[in-house]
């Protein structure tokens, strides 16, 4: 009875995000089929909490599946299993495996993970090593993580204790960060936040403060079901968003390069010094593959979009209808600002009096592509703002300037190369 009513859960949660991902026409292999795989036979070790799986042997393949249950085909997301050397592997997964609150998805991300243009192994300061770890109830994860690693948290924090953390925590966009903590022999970055907001920001674009770092590459160290779908939503999201403003030929490196922007375009660090100015471009052109894995498999499923594996050219059709229907596939947060945008433009027909007519036009407008980059930068402001203000209560006046400076000095640097 328990088994039938979670899947009925899960059926529900499925069908209320299958509007996204409903334009993809491929027809399915035999190896995606819809029964769901078979439960194992033996499940001995049961616990409310499950550690991250532990570090597997140097024969490890990134492409052999993390096990999940129920509903997900067997291959289901494969493209969001990014392969990383195993000594990073085996790091990542220790450090997360040290932490005894009970972590539900993690992933780690950034230069420290994947190759970036302006960092080498020679540094004398290697890049932060980052992770983002998704928890049920934030309170009890923060109070057991401050008994076992106080030193991770500012002393005010401490004293204030786990409630305090966990409701500063909640301010948009949703996220608590630790920084300059020295774990394994590296400092890292944690954030910690709620799997609810993590899913609802992959499939809504609320903030695109934890989405947009996920439409870039990233190593995905401890995996849940609900995240790989709500994932694969996002990257669906973030491709048709790129094609619409992008003309009708193009290279791909342009595709990655526009997809990567999305959660810096409204960021003020980029305009005021606190990132280098040439990141985006640093990050494709040193994961060019990893972009393509990601998003090549994805992009042959959406209509009117030609991409062959071996060119680097993609094109897609410009037709209003085949725009209108990316549009109306966007994330509901998106989607909602272009509706009221254009219902000023096009006040006949409305959007609810002709639905089809209303998004036909909005297909065919001239300045799609820039109204949507505009709403992109309005989504992203506030919240990136807001955490970079929060950045002074959850890591500290130190840290926070000391983790300021380093950003500004990155930025100096990459000014000097450019002009040099």
């Amino acid at each position: 009875m328990m088994l039938q009513s979670a899947r009925r859960r899960s059926l529900l949660f499925t069908r209320s995000i299958s509007r996204p991902l409903s334009t993809e026409t491929n027809p399915p292999s035999p190896s995606l089929s819809n029964v769901p795989p078979p439960l194992p036979s033996n499940r001995s070790r049961v616990r409310f909490s499950p550690a991250p799986r532990p570090p597997q042997p140097s024969s490890y393949s990134p492409r052999v599946q993390i096990s999940l249950p129920y509903l997900l085909p067997p291959n289901f997301g494969r493209n969001q299993v990014l392969s990383v050397p195993d000594s990073t592997r085996a790091l990542l997964e220790e450090i997360t495996r040290s932490f005894d609150a009970p972590i539900r998805y993690a992933f780690a991300y950034g230069s420290g993970v994947f190759a970036q243009k302006g960092y080498s192994k020679a540094d004398a300061s290697p890049p932060l090593l980052d992770f983002i770890f998704a928890v049920n109830h934030p309170s009890h994860w923060h109070s057991i993580n401050i008994h076992q690693n106080p030193s991770h948290y500012p002393l005010h924090a401490r004293f204030l204790g786990s409630s305090f953390i966990a409701q500063f925590q909640g301010i948009e966009p949703g996220i608590w960060f630790n920084a300059y903590v020295p774990m394994n022999g590296v400092m890292i970055k944690y954030g910690v936040t709620t799997i609810d907001n993590l899913c609802s920001d992959l499939i809504n674009w609320n903030t695109l403060y934890l989405s947009g770092r996920m439409h870039k590459p990233i190593r995905i160290i401890k995996d849940d079901t609900r995240v790989r779908l709500t994932q694969q939503v996002n990257l669906v999201s973030a491709l048709r968003t790129a094609l619409l403003t992008l003309p009708e030929s193009f290279e791909e490196d342009l595709l990655f390069e526009k997809m990567a922007a999305f959660s810096y375009g409204g960021d003020f660090r980029m305009r005021f010094g606190g990132e280098n100015p040439r990141k985006v471009q640093n990050i494709v052109s040193a994961q060019r593959a990893q972009f393509k894995e990601l998003y090549w498999r994805l992009a042959r499923g959406l209509p009117d979009v030609h991409w062959s594996q071996t060119s680097t050219i993609i094109n897609q059709d410009m037709f209003p209808r085949a725009r209108s229907a990316l549009v109306r596939k966007l994330p509901s947060n998106l989607l909602h600002r272009l509706e009221t945008q254009y219902s000023r433009k096009y006040p006949v027909p409305s959007p609810d009096a002709d639905s089809s007519a209303f998004w036909l036009s909005v297909g065919g407008d001239k300045t799609l592509s820039s109204v949507i980059e505009q709403e992109l930068r309005e989504i992203v402001r506030g919240p990136a703002t807001v955490q970079s203000l929060k950045g002074l209560v959850t890591t500290g006046l130190n840290k926070s300037i000391r983790y300021s400076a380093a950003k500004v000095g990155k930025w100096w640097s990459s000014r000097n190369s450019s002009e040099s």
